[in-house]
């Protein structure tokens, strides 16, 4: 097998609050079940990932808050990455925008673009607070949609209908600052030309890859392509952000869609640093593979923007592949920070410690892949206690229990295998390059419940061959036989879980005392042989409904 390099993003969250559920499904347990897999198929991975610190988003939760931006960012960059950490996400490096190298890098992308003169430098009228003697940028507005007639879209984006707007698009636009109706007043900026791109965009994304994308995507970025593409301001009026390099643009910052996505590159720079490394293959090699893993609400930026700034720099690579996903809602209402309605990861692992497995199985087997997706605490609890206690934990219990109640946890070798036997053993070797393939096709809640179906099969087995009759009556070597089939189901389910579950299959390898075995290397040429088994211990506990009710009671109490 060829070793292939891969740099894989997942979306920065901006640090103005916790992560919730809603960001997990959409880019982040994706994202960690790709590096994973990529990992366990020993290619080379940069999995990267860190705080966004800048925007106007920063500012307006430090006002609402009572203390400064660098204390908004402090504290929500250190409990984001704590939360991650805790839930076993795998990045290589999370780092932040407010770092010194990213702000270098930063303004190194624009000084090389300003040299290019890739830029457009205009005046232009923009939403002015007379109140607050100060321009509004993009989330110091809001006002009703011009497409969909929301009332409270940003300046920037729309939240109900997806649409990426401009401040001045919005009716009836008021500011966020004084409440007041803004007034229109000039100020230069600088603008990416994204019409120049148009070209390229279209023989990139619609013509050479069009087969790759997601239909959300491709239709995304379609739409936005034959509206006709405009130039985009990538400075703002703010005293909030990366400084722009230019002596005739003091008081402005770099537009935080502009530096943000830059931040995986800083961010690989600062890995490299650490673990003695060169960055520049990560971003510059034709060979290696670029995935970003980000929402719906970022498609534009990852699939217009940032391909435009990374084209006009000329040696960067361009992403491979950007399987955004739709968006997850909560209990039939849409997730909403402002209202608290919302499961936030960090109250999550407190309520449930030690079950990170069991949340990451649940949003990835109802993934927002194609659609947006409903969680329920309901469903969460059947998901858990039908499928991965009934199915998958009292699968691996009653092998374990029963080897070591017949061969005192020796693993028996198989004397004689029937026709079923050769059967059972070429349909169960064929699920990791099932499960394989659907991973490496960006469909994971395919990948998660075909591997519920592997548990279904050796369940299935083990009920069918009935080991314990056939002990009572004698049969020992047919007994040997069916145990070490059903071990070695044991062992593939074990290997192929960690990318979704990684604590359970460290449990299982653990219990198995499985060594580490390459994912492409698990085939019916090269069976898994197993010796000695430890002790059955609680792979999956189930939850009680007093528990849900608790988390029902907690949401509507918050709201």
């Amino acid at each position: 097998m060829i070793k292939k390099r891969y740099t894989v993003t997942a979306a920065l969250p901006y640090a103005n609050g916790p992560i919730h559920i809603g960001h997990l499904a959409g880019a982040y347990v994706p994202a960690d079940i790709f590096s994973r897999y990529l990992r366990l198929c020993n290619h080379d991975v940069a999995f990267i990932c860190g705080s966004d610190e800048h925007g106007a988003a920063i500012p307006i939760r430090a006002k609402k808050d009572g203390i400064s931006p660098q204390e908004v960012i402090d504290k929500y960059h250190l409990l984001i990455k704590k939360s991650f950490s805790d839930f076993g996400i795998s990045f290589d490096n999370y780092s932040r925008t407010s770092s010194k190298i990213h702000h270098e890098t930063a303004k190194e992308f624009f000084k090389d673009l300003h040299s290019k003169n890739v830029f457009i430098e205009k005046e232009s009228e923009q939403l002015y607070d007379e109140a607050e003697n100060q321009f509004l940028a993009d989330r110091y507005v809001e006002g009703e949609c011009p497409k969909c007639g929301f009332k409270e879209a940003y300046g920037d984006q729309c939240e109900s209908c997806g649409s990426s707007l401009n401040a001045t698009d919005l009716i009836n636009p008021r500011s966020k600052l004084s409440g007041n109706k803004p007034v229109f007043k000039k100020t230069k900026h600088w603008f990416l030309p994204l019409d120049n791109f148009e070209s390229f965009l279209k023989k990139w994304f619609l013509k050479d890859n069009k087969d790759k994308w997601k239909i959300n995507v491709l239709g995304q970025v379609k739409s936005w392509i034959n509206e006709g593409l405009k130039p985009r301001a990538i400075t703002r009026d703010l005293d909030w952000g990366v400084p722009v390099p230019l002596n005739e643009a003091k008081n402005k910052v770099l537009y935080v869609w502009f530096d943000a996505p830059i931040g995986y590159i800083s961010s690989t720079k600062e890995w490299a640093l650490l673990t003695n490394k060169d960055w520049k293959p990560y971003w510059k090699d034709p060979e290696t593979k670029l995935v970003h893993f980000i929402g719906k609400d970022n498609i534009v930026f990852h699939c217009i923007i940032f391909p435009s700034i990374l084209k006009a720099s000329e040696d960067y690579i361009l992403p491979d592949n950007v399987p955004a996903n739709e968006f997850l809602n909560l209990e039939g209402r849409k997730i909403s920070t402002s209202k608290n309605w919302a499961i936030w990861l960090h109250e999550y692992l407190l309520d449930f410690p030690e079950m990170q497995d069991i949340l990451r199985y649940c949003l990835t087997s109802n993934a927002p892949e194609n659609k947006d997706n409903d969680f329920t605490w309901k469903d969460f609890q059947a998901k858990n206690n039908n499928e991965l206690v009934a199915i998958f934990g009292n699968f691996i219990n009653r092998v374990v229990v029963l080897t070591h109640k017949y061969f005192e946890g020796n693993s028996p070798d198989k004397i004689e295998i029937n026709d079923s036997d050769k059967e059972i053993l070429q349909e169960i070797y064929k699920y990791p390059k099932l499960i394989g393939e659907l991973i490496e096709n960006y469909k994971f809640r395919d990948a998660a419940n075909t591997l519920i179906d592997l548990a279904r099969v050796g369940n299935k087995f083990l009920a069918d061959q009935e080991p314990w009759k056939l002990f009572k009556t004698g049969d020992l070597e047919r007994v040997k036989t069916i145990m070490n089939i059903s071990l070695q189901i044991c062992a593939i389910l074990g290997l192929v879980c960690d990318p979704f579950m990684p604590s359970t299959s460290k449990k299982l390898k653990s219990i198995l005392n499985l060594g580490h075995i390459s994912w492409k290397d698990i085939s019916l040429e090269n069976p898994i042989n197993l010796n000695r088994i430890n002790k059955a211990e609680l792979i999956f506990r189930k939850i009680e409904d007093e528990e849900i009710e608790r988390q029902l009671q907690k949401l509507n109490e918050a709201k």
